[in-house]
């Protein structure tokens, strides 16, 4: 069941502290699913890298402010959005990435334990970002997760440029794309996406939260929280596990 098809005004059930159930009866069979896909920022890891590349520089206030207010949902667009913080990040050395990767980006809390449990019963692993291939082939390389796709910056003579590159696939990973993406690997795998889990905490991460067989919200804004099927205030991302048989 995904978030759409339960009642908006369904309440949501704190089975455990923090942990909320809305639409369905725990537990679930982990098993029964065949693919999970995870937001990256804020999600597996514990920054939002594009305001960290920003802070390198003098600039997070201005990128921060951005980045809440469209995680938030106050800002429709996210490729608008995305745009005018990609803007401020114009001229920042390419070393900036290197400096937020070593010295400031963390896994969260449970992730490992989670992806592991996933891994071991028998599911697909896809990361799919709004963020930065710079950051999530890294992630991805880490929890050897098996599919990835988010956005390229450029870099010309060792400096941003403030744009993205362009792909085979398009420019910009948004809400329309991580769903695109949640349904073609599903697609590709021969399964139904009621079978697939998404997991994500901003508002950009709804569009395939809202196909998936479980959504999960982590530590997520309010938009998400009130419509995830599985929402997790406290603690680390193997809480899910809760309510996950394995």
């Amino acid at each position: 069941m995904s978030p759409d098809t339960a009642r908006d005004d369904e309440r949501a059930r704190e089975v455990e502290p923090g942990l909320f159930v809305r639409g369905f009866v725990p537990p679930l069979r982990l098993a029964d699913f065949k693919l999970v896909a995870f937001d990256m920022d804020s999600t597996l890891i514990g920054i939002e890298c594009i305001d960290e590349i920003a802070a390198v520089a003098g600039r997070r206030a201005e990128v921060a402010a951005i980045t809440e207010a469209t995680m938030r949902g106050e800002i429709a667009h996210y490729r608008h959005s995305l745009r005018r913080r990609l803007s401020l990040l114009r001229g920042v050395p390419e070393s900036a990435l290197a400096e937020v990767y070593e010295k400031r980006l963390r896994l969260n809390p449970g992730v490992e334990a989670f992806v592991h449990s996933c891994r071991e019963a028998g599911l697909k692993t896809l990361l799919v970002s709004g963020g930065f291939t710079y950051f999530s082939e890294r992630v991805r390389a880490r929890l050897q997760l098996d599919f990835a796709r988010a956005n390229m910056l450029e870099v010309v003579d060792g400096h941003l440029t403030g744009l993205l590159l362009e792909r085979p696939w398009g420019e910009i990973v948004d809400g329309a794309e991580k769903k695109r993406v949640l349904l073609e690997v599903c697609e590709l795998m021969g399964v139904a996406p009621a079978q697939a889990i998404a997991v994500g905490d901003g508002a950009n991460d709804l569009p395939m939260m809202s196909v998936a067989g479980l959504s999960i919200a982590y530590h997520p804004k309010p938009a998400v929280r009130d419509r995830a099927m599985l929402a997790i205030a406290k603690g680390g991302m193997d809480r899910a596990l809760a309510v996950l048989a394995g």
